[in-house]
């Protein structure tokens, strides 16, 4: 320390006392704004970064992110989801999409993969009934009598609300759709979409070789002519024969009284297929939750 009676004493002395008289900063300065020095050219100073206030895109701050859209369907992981929008492979209301991160609104948006529709609704419905005799299409009956509500009561309690899709009489077995789709429902039964039924019918034989063809060119019913698409002979026996029809016709015992009408009432009806949709090996009485590739084909069918 210089000595305080030299002039560098003095000197020191001054400073001092100037540093003690200076006007200490407020105790709270850490929370007070600095102020800010233009940062020039080269002096290796970073701009403040702007706070985030959300996503660049307004209209992907809502919804799901895609990749976990189609994971939840059961489509792929959310690795492999990624994979197949990066190839272009996923469609969202018509477009391709290959941003990640998309985002959809799982209860409106129609997602597609390779061309095919996948059912990101959690809670849509698609059964498969295979309807035994004497069962009406109906899912509460006033008189007691067994109908398809008896099947679906537990899932009706727990509210969800189904529809059949058409109809078969008490006698007439065989495949009957159920499903909490409307749109889908309605489609499918309305004839301007023109979705496919077949039925297999037992019928008195011979049956006459022209039949088809009688039946391709439509018969006169009260209520209108009807036409089939296809009809074949599948086997004869005894007195009876096994013939397969497919129509687009909705109308009420449509089949039977055509058959009918042509001299071959029915002795037992099927009914085999809705459009894409297949009975199969299903036994009597059982219900089957469609698969993804059914589901699929049905929308398809009736262009949703």
């Amino acid at each position: 320390m210089p000595d305080k009676k030299t002039p560098a004493g003095n000197r020191f002395r001054a400073a001092e006392k100037a540093r003690r008289e200076r006007p200490r900063p407020d105790k709270d300065w850490r929370n007070s704004p600095s102020p800010t020095k233009p940062a020039s050219e080269g002096d290796g100073a970073k701009p403040a970064r702007a706070p985030r206030t959300g996503s660049a895109n307004p209209a992907n701050a809502e919804g799901v992110r895609l990749q976990k859209v189609l994971a939840q369907a059961g489509i792929a992981s959310r690795r492999a989801s990624e994979e197949l929008i990066d190839e272009g492979r996923v469609e969202v209301d018509g477009k391709v999409v290959r941003e990640q991160g998309r985002r959809v609104d799982p209860e409106t948006a129609v997602v597609k993969v390779d061309g095919e529709r996948i059912v990101i609704t959690q809670d849509l419905v698609h059964l498969a009934l295979n309807k035994p005799k004497g069962m009406h299409s109906t899912m509460s009956d006033d008189l007691g009598r067994p109908c398809v509500g008896d099947l679906v009561a537990e899932r009706v309690a727990a509210g969800q609300r189904l529809f059949h899709v058409g109809r078969l009489d008490a006698d007439t077995e065989g495949l009957l759709m159920l499903t909490n789709d409307g749109d889908l429902a309605h489609r499918l039964m309305h004839p301007s979409y023109e979705v496919p039924k077949t039925y297999l019918a037992t019928v008195d034989a011979p049956i006459p070789r022209d039949l088809g063809k009688r039946l391709r060119a439509g018969v006169q019913l009260e209520d209108g002519i009807v036409k089939v698409d296809s009809f074949g002979v599948v086997d004869v026996w005894e007195g009876e024969a096994l013939v397969k029809l497919v129509l687009h016709e909705g109308r009420k015992h449509v089949v039977r009284r055509l058959l009918e009408e042509v001299g071959h009432p029915v002795r037992k009806l099927v009914r085999t297929d809705i459009g894409p949709l297949k009975l199969g090996e299903q036994r009597p009485g059982s219900i089957r939750v469609l698969n993804r590739g059914e589901v699929a084909s049905l929308y398809a069918a009736v262009d949703l």
